[in-house]
């Protein structure tokens, strides 16, 4: 290999500028077409994240993550149906925000259990169960993925699933004014009665009221928040105080582990095209 390439200093110098330049040109306009056009910026990347680990997984023969991705696909498909029809039944918000923010606190655990594994055996700890370095990072690298993967697609999905149904609840709209008025003891997210004062107590849940003064089911507002990605209040759009609503420091690493899925999105959706643009224009201008 050494052999083939020695003397091609100057053509690696150039293949490394091509990388560089494309990688800048490419997040630029990645950034104009998220500020310009989000829904479509969206709604490709979230294509691309479903289908581009399926073609790797076909290719390569990974048939237990085929298996888990046909499941999950299969799940989150009944559920975004849901989410989707007009008139909307009063019970699938709570069903939506149910499902995704289960495999939320799944994805949580399983990357950090996988991340556990990793560091446990970067130190050597995996002899003392006598497993060997190369199953015990497989293992941990194994976990990390399906946590950060699963973790990243279902807040995509969770989130056009919000948009859908608080738009057609009416208490929301992206551009514009709502389309009803919100009663003090109605929740904007599900539309449901709130039972439980401020004040109280609840059995199952609390009730959580906005520095705006409106009040939501407790369940509501954190999956609208953490699962759904929004930070805005659902009826006046007023910037939510995510530091205030989760005071616990217990439940901060939920806000983190979120903003780090929004960041691995550019990874696992969008290197794989930038690489395969890269590797193009090295091949018409004959560079290797």
């Amino acid at each position: 290999m050494h052999a083939k390439h020695r003397g091609h200093e100057a053509m690696h110098a150039e293949m490394v500028l091509i990388l560089i330049a494309t990688l800048v040109v490419a997040q630029l306009l990645l950034v104009q077409w998220k500020q310009r056009h989000p829904r479509s910026y969206n709604m490709v990347t979230l294509f691309q994240m479903w289908v581009v680990p399926l073609y790797f997984t076909v290719k390569l023969h990974w048939w237990r993550f085929l298996v888990i991705w046909s499941l999950f696909s299969a799940i989150t498909a009944f559920v975004t149906f849901r989410a989707t029809r007009k008139p909307l039944v009063q019970t699938t918000p709570r069903l939506v925000y149910k499902w995704f923010l289960l495999i939320y606190k799944i994805s949580y655990a399983t990357g950090i259990v996988g991340y556990m594994a990793v560091m446990f055996t970067l130190f050597g700890l995996n002899l003392l169960f006598k497993i060997k370095p190369e199953d015990a990072m497989d293992f941990g690298i194994s976990l990390l993925f399906y946590g950060l993967y699963y973790g990243v697609l279902e807040r995509d999905f969770a989130e056009m699933c919000a948009d859908y149904m608080a738009s057609t609840i009416g208490f929301y709209s992206k551009s514009g004014m709502p389309t009803k008025h919100l009663s003090d003891s109605v929740c904007a997210v599900c539309g449901q009665q709130i039972f439980v004062d401020v004040s109280e107590e609840g059995i199952i849940e609390n009730t959580y009221r906005l520095s705006c003064n409106h009040v939501f089911h407790e369940f509501c507002i954190r999956g609208w928040c953490i699962v759904g990605k929004k930070q805005t209040c659902p009826y006046c759009k007023e910037k939510v105080d995510l530091k205030r609503m989760f005071s616990n420091p217990w439940e901060r690493p939920h806000v983190m582990y979120g903003q780090l899925l929004d960041w691995l999105r550019y990874l696992v959706a969008w290197q794989p095209v930038i690489i395969g643009l890269v590797q193009g224009i090295n091949y018409i201008l004959g560079l290797e």
